[in-house]
């Protein structure tokens, strides 16, 4: 009989998309989602690590699984991603009912160790220091039938203090430009509209073979692509960030006038402390270059409050930078000791008290300046790339949900049009929440897509591993002649 499996995912985005890669193998290897209710016979959980929370997570949820282990022997537990690759054999150790544990550079490896520890009858760890292949060699089943995310390198050659991922996921590892576009389009041919080019450290993909323009190229090489309606991408770092990539923005019609740019801390004290490698003024130096070039341009970041040795006058400059930023909205998250980050080992850490008042008094401030910029966007017309699960409380209130080209998510009315998740309406928008906006008037335009049909349908792509026949990594192939444009802005 087929097994049925069950992913869980912590964590970023890169896990979400190497979760896509974990279903596409068992699919590969003759293994069917769980239907319904139903009790999988493998549940993998991949991991994240950046939090502190995320140890208690895990082994908590392995212990709510304990019984149904008892009750089945034959079900298997899987664990993979960062924390398994942090935490290696402890895993076994806190949690002996696992049967498989593998790390972030051998994810290839999961059906080979499910079937081994189903021969043997006991625990298979694998985990390897350096990538066995790279992801994108492996196939994948899709979440979306219309959004896909593509990998354009992995691990990360940054040196912040706070963080544990370069530990866990190793050095920047670029794609071919060739690769990256193949799987762009192998997604284009399965009638998806939106792609998000992923990386640890986005902006630095080149950095392997030498070229500091890669990515601005391959933005504008990926806009050109026919079919495709809109590129994102994910997440840039300041010190990497230059003009051209500004420009391909710009200039490719595809590419769409959203930017995440983590600032993690206003305080350029604190900035060297991390390891940040750039000051504050450069950063908002970048901010002012983008919204010169695309004044519609939606910015959100990413910000760490009571990291070690964080002053008031610190946290005040935080404070300023925001004001002056003015995010369309921000991830703030209260530091969290890892161990085996030099930040860990750092003098002063705060107490919980000091940390949790100022990041309510940051939370407050992001959230009134988000709620005033989405105010701001009552009567502007935007076209909407409807999404499905994003709308909570859409059964209720007879709305759907989209995102706008700028990311930002729209609640609308469909009224009698039947519209379905990878369709593409435009409407105006009629009231600005603070983490959202409404368009209860009625449709301006309804475009029935492809992708709308297959998610009607129930069909996900599935991707075959790309690789060209090329070896993974090294010099890569030309890109293609880049397509320029008018700005949609």
């Amino acid at each position: 009989m087929t097994r049925s499996y069950q992913i869980r995912t912590f964590g970023c985005q890169m896990n979400v998309h190497d979760s896509e890669r974990l279903a596409g193998m068992l699919e590969d290897a003759g293994y069917a989602p769980a239907e319904g209710d139903t009790a999988p016979d493998v549940v993998v959980f991949n991991t994240c690590a950046v939090r502190e929370n995320a140890d208690n997570k895990l082994y908590g949820t392995l212990g709510h699984l304990a019984p149904a282990k008892t009750a089945n022997p034959d079900m298997q537990i899987a664990v993979g991603g960062c924390l398994a690759q942090k935490d290696q054999h402890e895993i076994v150790r806190r949690a002996p009912w696992v049967d498989v544990v593998f790390g972030t550079h051998n994810i290839g490896s999961l059906p080979v160790l499910l079937e081994r520890a189903r021969h043997n009858r006991e625990a298979q760890v694998e985990i390897l220091d350096s990538l066995e292949t790279f992801p994108s060699t492996l196939p994948a089943r899709r979440d979306s039938a219309y959004s896909g995310w593509v990998s354009v390198s992995v691990g990360c050659n940054n040196t912040c203090t706070f963080c544990i991922v370069p530990s866990l996921r190793g050095k920047e590892k670029d794609r071919r430009p060739g690769e990256v576009l193949a799987e762009v389009q192998a997604l284009v041919d399965e009638g998806v509209l939106e792609v998000t080019l992923l990386g640890q450290n986005v902006n630095s993909y080149g950095v392997e073979f030498g070229d500091r323009f890669a990515f601005g190229k391959l933005l504008r090489a990926t806009g050109g692509i026919d079919g495709l309606e809109r590129v994102r991408f994910t997440s840039p770092h300041p010190k990497d960030f230059t003009s051209d990539v500004i420009a391909a923005m710009a200039e490719t019609p595809a590419v769409c006038h959203q930017l995440h740019m983590p600032l993690q801390s206003g305080s350029d004290r604190l900035l060297k402390e991390m390891r940040r490698s750039y000051r504050t003024a450069k950063y908002l130096s970048i901010l002012d270059e983008v919204r010169s070039a695309m004044p519609d341009a939606a910015i959100t970041t990413d910000i760490i409050v009571g990291f070690p040795g964080e002053t008031e006058e610190d946290f005040q400059a935080t404070l300023d930078v925001v004001r002056e930023s003015r995010f369309s909205s921000a991830f703030t998250f209260q530091y969290s000791k890892r161990p085996g980050t030099p930040a860990a080992e750092l003098p002063d850490q705060l107490p919980k008290q000091v940390v949790q008042e100022r990041y309510d008094r940051l939370v407050t401030l992001v959230n009134e300046i988000a709620h005033e910029e989405n105010r701001a966007q009552v009567g502007r017309r935007v076209e909407l790339l409807v999404a499905s699960g994003e709308g909570r409380k859409d059964t209720e209130t007879n709305r759907m949900t989209g995102r706008a080209r700028d990311g930002r998510l729209v609640h609308f009315t469909p009224g009698d049009a039947r519209v379905r998740p990878g369709d593409v309406v435009e409407t105006a928008i009629t009231y600005g929440a603070p983490h959202n906006l409404i368009a209860d008037g009625p449709l301006l335009s309804h475009r029935r897509t492809r992708a709308g049909d297959r998610s009607e349908a129930g069909l996900k792509p599935k991707t075959p591993g790309v690789t060209l026949g090329l070896p993974s990594f090294g010099t890569p192939a030309p890109l293609p002649a880049a397509v320029g444009g008018c700005s949609v802005g």
